[in-house]
Order: structure tokens, then sequence, then C-alpha cells
């Protein structure tokens, strides 16, 4: 009675495996092909070719693992600041140390934040073979290789933000004193192309790598801070400044929920979604930086925070934020959100997201009372 039923499944797999032995002769063929090609010629035009073919090889074997291994990268990284020793404001003098004030924490983290994408990491999204992508085909339009590149994006973001109220507000009493230069350099490098290699097509010529621009703007951080604690600097901690910056850093995070929601909404594909690997770690990169700002802002308005008694809102905002950053799955899933099998990630960080929005809005109505 079971003969038949163990015949149709033999079939069905001796078939399945004819098919795929098929589909691996077919992509092997074409470099069996070129090696049977390349053992014929001569050596004057082996040794161009083996030599081509080592560089390139070499080529992919650094991006691949400069794509793979993120140096640096600690999910835990305000705890490592210690930013609750800290007594002081920023710009603060300091007792018993004269000529001397507290340095910016935010402008600190700034700092460290590009040094982590620049000089800890090389710079994904300007690499050469970043830009030629696979096969002609945009990386992140594929599930490979583009995850630390996002991540780096929505870090990036986060300080080009920061920057711009640096400049705007925080770096100078509004209205009765002149921009930072330091500040308005930084801005100006962090502001950059992100894509930007040694040549280019639009225009075209020779080029200054986006990753120049961004270690000048490290200096031009590290510059202004130091002319801080030499006390030859201004960062204006009123709270208007930090209502600002809440607004700010709450607009972005609105954006990016949309673009998550849309995403989900429209592509719940599941693990076959090739695009949302890089919405999510774009989200994440910019949790993880806009955590880090945050905090330091907690302690450079540290008056602030105490006078206005926002110490309770904001923990609860710190710990939206540490539930978000303990979201790292191996593969990043679209499903949708009334699935079983497969999880919808985009959706739990946009969650995440809305919470931390949320918080912003709620610290920055119990400031602007």
């Amino acid at each position: 009675m079971l003969d038949p039923i163990i015949e149709f499944f033999e079939r069905g797999f001796r078939a399945i495996g004819r098919g795929f032995g098929m589909l691996v002769a077919w992509i092997v063929w074409p470099f069996m092909a070129l090696t049977g090609w390349y053992r014929r010629r001569h050596w004057l035009v082996k040794g161009p070719i083996g030599v081509f073919l080592i560089v390139l090889v070499g080529l992919y074997g650094y991006f691949i693992w400069q794509t793979q291994v993120w140096s640096g990268f600690n999910p835990d990284l305000v705890k490592s600041y210690d930013f609750g020793s800290r007594t002081l404001s920023a710009g603060e003098a300091v007792p018993d140390k004269p000529g001397t004030c507290e340095p910016s924490a935010v402008v600190k983290v700034a700092s460290d934040l590009t040094d982590f994408n620049v000089n800890q990491n090389a710079w994904i999204s300007s690499m050469l073979l970043y830009k030629l992508g696979l096969f002609g085909m945009d990386w992140d339009n594929t599930p490979f290789l583009d995850n630390k590149a996002s991540f780096q994006r929505g870090v990036n973001q986060v300080v080009r933000r920061t920057a711009i109220e640096l400049v705007d507000a925080l770096g100078r009493v509004r209205g009765t004193s002149s921009i930072n230069n330091d500040l308005q350099r930084a801005r100006g490098n962090i502001q950059f192309d992100e894509y930007t290699w040694y040549f280019g097509l639009h225009p075209f010529g020779f080029k200054t790598p986006t990753p120049s621009f961004y270690r000048q703007a490290i200096k031009d951080f590290d510059k202004f801070n130091s002319d801080l604690a030499s006390c030859n600097a201004t960062f204006d901690t009123r709270a208007d400044n930090l209502i600002q910056l809440f607004d700010r850093m709450a607009s972005d995070l609105g954006s990016t929920s949309d673009i998550l929601r849309k995403r989900s909404e429209d592509y719940n594909s599941g693990w076959f979604d090739t695009r949302a690997d890089d919405r999510f770690w774009f989200a994440y990169g910019q949790l993880y930086a806009q955590y880090a700002v945050l905090s330091a802002a907690r302690s450079d308005f540290a008056d602030v925070v105490k006078e206005r008694n926002l110490g309770a809102i904001w923990s609860q905002m710190d710990a939206q934020f540490e539930g978000a950053l303990k979201i790292r799955p191996a593969i990043i899933s679209n499903g949708s959100e009334a699935g079983w099998i497969m999880p919808t990630h985009l959706a739990t960080m946009g969650f995440y997201i809305l919470r931390v929005r949320s918080n912003l809005v709620e610290l920055r109505s119990v400031l602007d009372r």
C-alpha cells in the first residue's frame, strides 16, 4: 500500500536533485569556460590577468572583512562615559581650577561617534566596491553586506543634527554672540556627501573622499571642546535650547518611524524583503547615536534637569533606548504583524522609536510649562 507513496516521493526528490544540479552547472559553467581559456593563453596574457584577479580577490576580502567586523560597537556605550559622575553643566567654571570650565559631553559624543564611523571602522558607503554594487546592483537592494553601511548612516544622521544645533543655538548665546568658527566648520564637514570616493563622474575628476571631511569634523569638535575647557568658548545651557534639541530629535524619529511603517505595510515579505535590513539598521544606528547624544545632553544641562525635575521621565526614555538596542537579530524579517512564522522586526523597531519620541515630547512639554 505504501509503495506508490514512496515512489512518488523518490521521483520528487530525484527531480529536485536534477534541478539543483542543473542550476549549479549553469552557475559554474562560465567560470569553468574562463578557466579553460586562461590555461591556453601565453604567460604574457596570464600574468596581467592573474595579478588583476589577485588584487580583486584581496579587495573583496578587505571589503567583506570591513562590512562584517564592527570595531568599537558597544550597545552599552552610554555607560562607558559615566555621565552620572559629572557635577557641573557644560561651560560652567570649575570651582577649584581657575581658568577652567566644564567641557561639553554632547560635543565629545559627536566627536566619538564620528571617530567610530571613520577611524575605528572604514566608512563603507564611499568604498569603491560598495559603490560598484553586486554585479551593478546597489548593495542596499540586496540582503548582503549593507547592514554596517546603513548603521553608520543612521549614526551620522544624528551627528549632523547635533552639529546643526550646536552652531545655531548651543555653541553661542543666541542674539548676542557670533557663530563659533570651529562648530561652523564641523557642521560643514559632517554635512558632506556620504558616498564620495577618490574619483567620480558627476562631476568628472579626482575628489577628496568622504572620510577625510568627517575626520576634519572630529578635529573641529575637539578644538571647540578644548576652547570651552579653557573658558574661551560658549555653551548655552538654557532650557529653550534643550527644548529645541528635543524638537529636532523627535522630528527625525518621526520621519524614520514613517519610513519603517511604509516598508512594513507595503513590503511584508518576511525574510525575503531585501530592503528590510538597511531600514532596520539605519533606525538602529539612529537610536544608538541619539541615546548617546541625549545622555550627554542630560549631563550638559544638569542644572535644567534638576530644576525642572526631569529625571524620572528621562530615565523612562533611557529604558526605551536600552530595550531597542537589545534587538539585534541575525536576519532581519519584515513579516506581517498578524503572521506566526516570520517575525516583524521593522514593526518592533518602529514601536520603540515611537515610545522614545513620546518621551521626548513629554520632556519638551514639561520644559515648556
